[in-house]
């Protein structure tokens, strides 16, 4: 096909007409969202929401055929259901169907496959209209037209057709044949679920110059790519791991937004649902189609943290010979706060949490970000913000000696270690060591006194010095 837009070659008489009720037959009652009295949206972490959609529509006594308009494009018409919320007795469900074959000029060309279309062709020089009847062979990777006396690729005019097929839409819509008890205008409510609708929670958190205290601020955001608008919805949000049977499904792009800094802490209510947590935005707003929003969820100030410096080991060097175990050994970086106290105390969503500190010239500058889990109040959160520039280790095995065992069973080994820390900032600093110990462990003998953090877990919790250096030693005995 010649590289021009088939929307400048199509004419359709039925285009002419109000899109609005593009192709919906006579007999069809037509509701839209100019009937739409109230919606509520309901997203869930997971890709998934739950639409209340209700509209004020006028209906006949009996039968009813009613295009519903404007549903999400990307809605699970089996979970669709249609409610008379003014004359429930005697309301019926027959037959629905979901037609989201939307109406576009290629769309259009495709089903006039096998059937007449009108080319015309305008003359350049007398500006003569042309028309000549074809039959359309074929639309993939081009159009082939048969004329009465030859056979065209391309298009070579404008194609003009005689109707639009009647479950090609403009919109997405949903067609339920229906029983109705009474004639008139009746309140109906169609409620189904959804997918193209997410929201993730995003945190900023600003620490002060000790590092010893944060503002946190939580945002929602929210990103609408189902196909449709929800104009002023009453938004809830669900955070939770629900249980889903499983379908093989498109996913969507995952749009990425900034959270402001600043939040209300009032914006959103937060209460128990069942085993998950549901969050009431207390105002509707409107959610529209290929958007992404933020809504403020919570607020703290002057949040108590604790910073740690973390040194950690690893098991496979205390059964074999090694030597040099490394130079210039990073040392990761936490800061660890309570889910408690004023603005905290509620349950989390989770989240990406990004921190930030001010800079001598009081420019705010991003120091690293972790990924959070769905957190209780009361409970701990505990960031990885990066490693130290100016914290370092090396670390080397001084000794090593296989006391029994042969085979892969009743080893006995013993070995000795010796990890130099080194501090290049201008004030002392205290990090934690954690070695990890294989099988059954003994300590022989150490520069410092251990505790075990768990059953295979030693820590040290070592001071450095200013522009200075702290040796840890160390000799264990393990036994498989």
């Amino acid at each position: 096909m010649p590289r021009v837009s088939i929307a400048n070659m199509i004419v359709a008489s039925s285009l002419l007409t109000s899109l609005n009720g593009a192709a919906a037959p006579r007999e069809e009652k037509v509701t839209t969202v100019s009937d739409q009295k109230e919606v509520a949206v309901t997203i869930y972490n997971d890709n998934l929401a739950l639409i209340k959609d209700a509209r004020r529509v006028k209906l006949d006594r009996d039968f009813n055929k009613l295009a519903w308009r404007e549903v999400s494009a990307q809605m699970r018409p089996e979970t669709a259901l249609l409610r008379n919320l003014t004359n429930p007795g005697g309301f019926r469900l027959q037959e629905q169907n979901f037609d989201f074959d939307l109406l576009t000029p290629q769309k259009l060309l495709e089903k006039y496959l096998n059937k007449e279309v009108t080319v015309i062709q305008t003359n350049p020089a007398t500006g003569t209209e042309i028309r000549e009847t074809a039959t359309v062979l074929a639309t993939n990777g081009g159009t082939v037209l048969k004329f009465a006396d030859r056979i065209e690729t391309g298009v070579p005019g404008r194609l003009a057709f005689s109707g639009v097929p009647e479950n090609l839409r403009d919109k997405p819509t949903l067609v339920v044949s229906l029983i109705n008890p009474v004639a008139g205008e009746q309140n109906l409510e169609l409620s189904y679920l959804t997918a193209g609708l997410s929201w993730r929670a995003d945190y900023v958190a600003e620490l002060n110059e000790r590092d010893d205290r944060l503002d946190l601020n939580g945002w929602v955001t929210l990103t609408n790519q189902s196909g449709a608008a929800y104009p002023n919805a009453k938004l809830q949000l669900v955070a939770g791991d629900l249980n889903r049977v499983r379908q093989p499904q498109v996913i969507s792009r995952n749009m990425m937004a900034m959270a402001p800094k600043m939040a209300d802490a009032e914006e959103m209510k937060q209460e128990s649902l069942f085993e998950y947590h549901l969050y009431t935005l207390q105002r509707t707003t409107t959610l529209m189609e290929n958007q992404t929003k933020q809504v403020a969820l919570m607020s703290a100030s002057s949040v108590p943290i604790n910073k740690e410096f973390l040194l950690v080991g690893a098991n496979y060097y205390y059964s074999g010979q090694y030597g040099d175990i490394g130079q210039k050994l990073k040392v990761g970086v936490f800061v660890e706060f309570q889910n408690k106290g004023e603005g905290l105390g509620i349950p989390l969503p989770k989240g990406v949490i990004r921190v930030y500190k001010k800079d001598a010239q009081r420019n705010a500058q991003f120091v690293g970000e972790d990924q959070i889990n769905h957190t209780p109040k009361n409970e701990f959160i505990r960031l990885k913000l990066g490693d130290a520039f100016d914290v370092t280790a090396d670390k080397k095995q001084t000794d090593f000696q296989k006391l029994a065992g042969t085979g892969r069973s009743s080893n006995i080994f013993e070995s000795a270690y010796e990890i130099v820390l080194k501090n290049a900032k201008n004030e002392s600093v205290t990090v934690v060591v954690r070695e990890p110990m294989p099988g059954d462990w003994t300590m022989i003998s150490e520069s410092q006194p251990h505790t075990k953090a768990t059953s295979g877990i030693a820590e040290w919790k070592v001071t450095v010095p200013a522009d200075g250096k702290s040796t840890l030693t160390y000799r264990v005995r393990v036994k498989y």
